[in-house]
């Protein structure tokens, strides 16, 4: 049996099916082939919705517990897993019904199977079905790697999809890596109450982030009793019944620590071993990523990818961006444009929280962009020193000449919220000065960028 499409879509997470949707919006037949045990995506089913859920919850507790430093008695707080665990799946199943719906809703071809390719043109699923199309979008998203480390194979150990799925509280936890799976869910393990050991091999956690952000984070996960190891080298890991055992080196001290269970948090790679794409003459990097160009083409151009499958930034709004960009493109919808690496928005959901958008720093001096930069801490505004929220700081960065805005860093209270504050505004390149003409209400939290606003403007106005 053979069918033929003008647009099909293997895998149904964010970006297949936001590309799918903008395909059938444009009044093409569309198929989705997804052969997951569910509809919905990594983010509703494994990822963001799941852990933010979780992580409100034990924001909430870990203020009660802390409600003394605000003059409130709250004789005792603790969580309830059950009833935890049982809130998130409701909250996750409202979710997925809607992405279910939608797929099932006869705009498309669903196939509840795996697909590759056969030839550029052609794959076949799991019965045997072969399907030809004019253009092929590849959202297969990721999976769990495990990096080849002394015995980790052969030790049990939790991925992240296990520990979202906790109905109980671990005794103790090791943590391997630092990145915002392993750091969001460190201190969701620590605030439920387990003993959590994390072992990071960079300098510092969260290492994409600036070190000074990164080590505000840092502080706060030893100050709820994290016992964090950074800079390390890992030369076995083993485990029987009792649990696990991890060695590592930090500098020139051998360290050894045990737990009851282990949580390999080492990041996640792309799915796309299993798709026959040398037969379609789909290149991929060394990591196994799809190349795509700016439009998301891969190397057979009527063939597009988008999402953690291709990268370079596994986030699910850019995800989004790259399914609908594919769809467009692949009909030749005009006046488009690629998507802008300028305005990267990324938000770790830790305690403080970390968001940065546009180029970091380190980015602007590598590419050799002249700029101004200002900061300024939380512990000495207002709003947060009322609300107990004195850790972290603000970042502005601009150009020197006319202030036009080209990153910007939060750590602290609310980053995830307030980094918005400067989306539009990068978005149509205003400056600090356009900035500073906006209304700034006392006290909000949102008022500390003012505060080096104003520096960026002073300095650039005493060069004139």
């Amino acid at each position: 049996m053979r069918k033929h499409f003008d647009f099909f879509v293997i895998g149904g997470g964010s970006a297949g099916f936001n590309g799918a949707r903008v395909a059938a919006d444009l009044g093409k037949r569309v198929a989705i082939a997804d052969a997951g045990p569910e509809l919905g995506g990594l983010c509703i089913l494994k990822g963001c919705v799941p852990s933010k859920t979780l992580l409100y919850s034990t924001d909430v507790l870990h203020h009660a517990r802390h409600a003394k430093e605000l003059g409130l008695k709250i004789p005792r707080a603790q969580v309830d897993m059950k009833a935890l665990h049982a809130r998130k799946k409701r909250i996750i199943d409202e979710f997925a019904s809607y992405r279910v719906k939608g797929m099932t809703s006869g705009r498309y071809t669903l196939f509840r199977e795996a697909a590759h390719f056969i030839d550029d043109h052609t794959v076949e699923l799991s019965s045997g079905i072969r399907c030809t199309a004019d253009r092929f979008l590849i959202a297969t998203g990721s999976r769990v790697s495990i990096p080849n480390l002394p015995g980790l194979r052969s030790t049990p150990f939790w991925t992240s999809d296990d520990v979202l799925d906790l109905d109980f509280v671990p005794e103790s936890v090791i943590v391997l890596g630092g990145g915002i799976v392993a750091c969001e869910l460190a201190q969701f393990l620590r605030r439920i109450g387990s003993r959590v050991i994390l072992i990071q091999r960079s300098p510092h956690i969260l290492r994409d982030h600036s070190p000074e952000a990164s080590t505000v984070v840092q502080k706060a996960f030893v100050d709820e009793g994290i016992e964090l190891f950074t800079h390390t080298t890992l030369s076995e890991i083993s485990g029987d019944k009792r649990g696990v055992r991890v060695a590592f080196k930090q500098g020139r001290k051998n360290v050894e620590k045990r737990a009851r269970y282990l949580f390999n948090a080492l990041g996640r790679e792309p799915v796309s071993d299993t798709l026959g794409l040398a037969q379609a003459g789909v290149k991929v990097s060394d990591e196994g990523r799809i190349i795509v160009n700016r439009w998301q083409q891969t190397s057979a151009r009527h063939i597009y990818a988008g999402g953690d499958v291709c990268g370079p930034h596994d986030i699910v709004h850019v995800a989004v961006a790259q399914g609908e960009l594919a769809a467009r493109h692949g009909f030749g919808v005009r006046g488009l444009k690629p998507i802008d690496p300028s305005l990267l928005l990324n938000v770790v959901f830790t305690d403080p929280p970390l968001a940065t958008l546009g180029w970091r720093d380190d980015e602007l001096r590598e590419k050799k962009q002249p700029f101004l930069t200002a900061q300024y801490p939380f512990d000495d505004h207002g709003k947060s020193i009322l609300m107990e929220a004195k850790r972290g700081f603000v970042k502005i960065s601009a150009e020197p000449e006319k202030g036009r805005i080209l990153g910007v860093e939060v750590v602290g209270r609310e980053a995830g919220e307030l980094i918005h504050c400067f989306s539009g505004p990068l978005a149509m390149r205003a400056t600090v000065f356009d900035l500073l003409r906006a209304p700034w209400y006392h006290p909000t939290l949102a008022e500390i960028f003012t505060y080096p606003l104003e520096e960026i403007a002073d300095k650039i106005n005493a060069k004139k």
